[in-house]
């Protein structure tokens, strides 16, 4: 089945999400399938997310209404996790796309790549480490609207001051970064020392969350050029990566280091 032909289930946490960005979550969804299902959950009576409204309509969310029981409790997570469940078991479905900046969804995903789906995460730059790293993907919604991976650069990118760039010795002091790069190249490399580009990517992604525009790079290759510990060419249309020797590598935070 091709990419286009994959079915998400599109589960937004309107508590937690900002509606401004679905249109940039949708256009990313499209991404890696056809959001066939569409739900916004939340007390809608609330308020808090007036600015949903003309969205739900304009995009073909169904809202999905959420009562809150008792003050100071959030009871639209719990419809939310119910209804990924029954989507989960209902067997035709093949990934989900969850946006909301609430780590309580973290076992939520755990519970749902156990049976083999892709989980996209979205959320805001405050979104607590164990979602955005449980996730398949996980993409911040402050970076949407920068180019892809996959899209070839014409000029700057696209909307790059979204997220500010780390520098070279900001990436290399990263040390689950490194780790997560320097395995996927090793992984994919071929006797020659030299890993195509896109094997690298896949490796990445079966590792961990990871898109580069989080770390404000539009593309994995100009992230690994960045960082200053591997070597980037190309043969025609391809790109080929390999580690520099450690020695000749610069080391984190040292003056003049890019």
């Amino acid at each position: 089945m091709s990419d286009s032909e994959k079915r998400i289930a599109l589960l937004i946490d309107a508590d937690n999400a900002p509606a401004a960005k679905i249109d940039e979550v949708l256009s990313e969804v499209a991404r890696f399938g056809v959001a066939n299902v569409r739900r916004a959950y939340g007390n809608w009576k609330s308020p808090r997310l007036k600015g949903w409204e003309s969205v739900l309509h304009e995009y073909a969310i169904r809202p999905i209404q959420q009562f809150a029981y008792s003050k100071g409790k959030n009871a639209s997570d719990m419809a939310m996790v119910i209804d990924a469940m029954d989507l989960l078991y209902a067997r035709n479905l093949d990934g989900f796309a969850i946006v909301s900046s609430d780590a309580d969804f973290t076992p939520l995903v755990m519970r749902l790549l156990t049976d083999g789906v892709k989980v996209y995460g979205f959320g805001e730059k405050k979104t607590p480490d164990p979602f955005v790293n449980a996730c398949s993907q996980f993409t911040y919604l402050e970076v949407l609207g920068q180019s892809h991976p996959s899209t070839p650069e014409v000029g700057p990118d696209v909307g790059e001051e979204a997220r500010p760039r780390k520098s070279g010795a900001e990436l290399r002091g990263d040390t689950r970064l490194v780790k997560m790069l320097r395995r996927a190249v090793s992984a994919a490399e071929g006797e020659d020392g030299w890993a195509h580009l896109g094997p690298v990517g896949s490796q990445i992604g079966n590792q961990a969350s990871f898109d580069p525009r989080n770390y404000g790079y539009g593309k994995l290759s100009d992230l690994l050029a960045a960082i200053g510990l591997f070597e980037l060419k190309k043969d025609g249309k391809s790109s080929y990566v390999r580690a520099l020797p450690r020695k000749a590598a610069p080391k984190a935070g040292k003056p003049g280091a890019a």
